[in-house]
């Protein structure tokens, strides 16, 4: 399925640039996106990466629908996290993805069940956050995005790798040109 996981790394590639720029634009990009890599993962053994694209196209809808009520002229605004929620997303992430990953391990012929969870557990914070639209996703991005350029590599998904070390590029641009939103936002309700 070659082919497939290179159509759903150009789509991925769309879509992370659009979320940088913060446009609504997107979501269609992402659906299509994570629709394929369902396929590419499962067939490479990475089922906690297989299942995270279910729950990805149920949340890209979810963040599709929250960004259309919140944007304006194009944009959406965002926001930070507070100190206690935070904490409260690192144990919950980490909690779970721990879970997960033994479930994996003993449940599955998973080919890397600790750090696929850990990906996946990640991932899905950082989704749920970016569909909240709070700057902390590309910081948990930049983790998943650092640790998935090895997995993917391990398991000979070579342009998935690639996708994912672009990826870690425009996270490190989203997370930089989000925090400029928020600082021009806080001096347009100042």
């Amino acid at each position: 399925m070659n082919w497939l996981e290179w159509i759903a790394a150009g789509l991925g590639v769309v879509n992370v640039a659009l979320v940088v720029r913060r446009s609504i634009w997107n979501y269609p990009f992402g659906l299509a996106m994570v629709a394929l890599y369902f396929f590419v993962f499962f067939e490479a053994r990475l089922y906690s990466d297989a299942l995270l694209q279910i729950f990805f196209f149920a949340v890209q809808l979810y963040g599709w629908w929250n960004w259309v009520r919140a944007s304006s002229e194009g944009e959406v605004p965002v926001a930070v996290l507070t100190p206690r929620a935070r904490l409260l997303w690192i144990a919950g992430t980490a909690a779970a993805s721990l879970v997960w990953g033994l479930g994996m391990a003993r449940y599955t012929d998973a080919a890397a069940p600790l750090i696929d969870a850990a990906v996946a557990g990640t991932s899905i914070a950082a989704q749920i956050l970016m569909a909240r639209r709070r700057i902390e996703n590309w910081v948990l991005w930049i983790l998943v995005d650092a640790v998935a350029i090895g997995l993917y590599a391990s398991r000979d998904l070579y342009a998935t790798s690639a996708l994912y070390a672009l990826f870690l590029l425009l996270s490190i641009l989203g997370l930089i040109s989000w925090r400029r939103a928020l600082r021009a936002q806080a001096k347009v309700q100042a």
